[in-house]
């Protein structure tokens, strides 16, 4: 028998198959299995180049908010299968080379320190703005006459989400400090009470790390007699954070939300976008769906999902535990914390919310934006101190910022 490689044989051509009948003429002929030919030259130098680029660029990465400090040797064996969670997490699918056992305790664990219970369900997405697309998809499918009120600090796809759903929106004012304006949203709530709301909290803004007020945001519906509404939780960032610190802000199940995203790439690591959306049950079995096709429900955005990232996660979880994630949290924030003292020590204004890794500062030189990779919006500007962020870079930045300052006032 000829030798094998995962299972098939790998000398196909020394067999002879009988091919299909062609033009009524039985006809036979060797059949040679294409085997992957190696890697060009040129090719593999392009990739070493871009290796070299990426290593360069990433010891300036403060101001966007992915991990880098992250190893997982365990998962290359992996790379040589085709492992697609193709269907509902929960269920048997037809397609077997999955990892769903791997991504139903990532779910679960996540379950249990975001408020959730048996009467909520979720899957891993491609990220963040998959898991809000999931949850206003959910929304309205509950209440297709409703309208989508986010502010203006959202995270920029939100618009996107409401046109590819055909939804109503409104925009709302935001606060100067990254929270919506809860004036302004329930003033427009009131002219439009006729119809279910359709809310699209922040867990965590983009630019600011605001968390919108989930306590106010509940009082307001029950002020005006609103039960039927929606409250979906951008928590991309600070969804992996708040579960680690003694006395988070409202932010769970069990604080009102109906869905929740978070991130799996910014906060824990991953070498591939990722994210997790649970939602209450009720919702979800609204747009399930039985598909032959795979054998089990379509309860997902996508079908073909990546196997992969579930088994990045789950051995996140395994290596870090919770006591882990609680001082890789701890750290962050103290880096936060020193972050702000330099930039007041050199006369620039600087702040964060509490229980927020994100430093706002005024715009700096483009130079500097540039070199150190922070984001920028209209007058202000922030550097994340995300878990690989280490004392050197915020010293080696603010530095560049203090200056750059100097020199423009000069």
């Amino acid at each position: 028998m000829s030798e094998t490689h995962r299972g098939f044989p790998s000398d196909v051509s020394a067999e002879r198959h009988t091919l299909a009948l062609v033009f009524g003429i039985a006809m036979t002929a060797p059949v040679t299995q294409p085997t992957m030919p190696p890697l060009p030259e040129h090719a593999q130098q392009r990739l070493d180049e871009f290796l070299e680029s990426l290593r360069s660029i990433a010891v300036s990465l403060v101001g966007y908010p992915v991990s880098q400090d992250y190893s997982y040797p365990e998962i290359l064996p992996f790379l040589d299968y085709a492992v697609n969670n193709v269907g509902d997490p929960f269920g048997d699918s037809i397609y077997r080379e999955n990892s769903f056992q791997f991504e139903q305790e990532v779910i679960k664990y996540f379950q249990k320190h975001l408020g959730g219970s048996a009467d909520t369900w979720g899957y891993m997405t491609g990220g963040g703005t998959e898991g809000n697309l999931y949850g206003l998809f959910l929304a309205r499918e509950s209440f297709p006459d409703g309208v989508v009120y986010f502010s203006e600090h959202t995270h920029y796809s939100a618009s996107k989400l409401v046109r590819v759903l055909g939804c109503r929106s409104i925009m709302i004012r935001g606060q100067s400090n990254g929270e919506i304006d809860y004036e302004d949203l329930e003033e427009t709530i009131r002219i439009h009470r006729d119809v279910p709301p359709i809310i699209l909290a922040n867990i965590g803004t983009t630019m600011h790390g605001a968390i919108d007020d989930l306590s106010r945001l509940k009082a307001m519906l029950k002020k005006m007699a609103i039960s039927r509404y929606y409250i979906h939780a951008d928590a991309a960032l600070s969804g992996m954070l708040l579960p680690w610190v003694r006395d988070p802000q409202p932010f769970r199940f069990d604080d009102g939300v109906d869905s929740i995203s978070v991130s799996g790439h910014k906060f824990i690591g991953s070498p591939m976008p990722c994210g997790i959306v649970l939602a209450k049950k009720q919702y979800v079995d609204r747009v399930a769906r039985s598909v032959e096709y795979v054998g089990c429900m379509d309860t997902t955005i996508a079908g073909s999902r990546n196997g992969l990232s579930p088994l990045v996660l789950w051995s996140a979880i395994q290596r870090w535990g919770e006591e882990g994630l609680r001082e890789r949290a701890r750290y962050c924030f103290r880096m936060a914390d020193y972050a702000i003292e330099r930039l007041r020590a050199g006369g620039i204004k600087a702040w964060r919310h509490n229980n927020s890794i994100t430093v706002v500062f005024p715009r700096p030189h483009d130079q500097v934006i540039d070199r150190w990779q922070i984001a920028p919006s209209a007058d202000i500007a922030h550097l994340i101190t995300m878990p690989h962020v280490t004392l050197e870079m915020v010293d080696a930045v603010i530095n560049d910022i203090i200056c750059t300052s100097q020199q423009a006032r000069s």
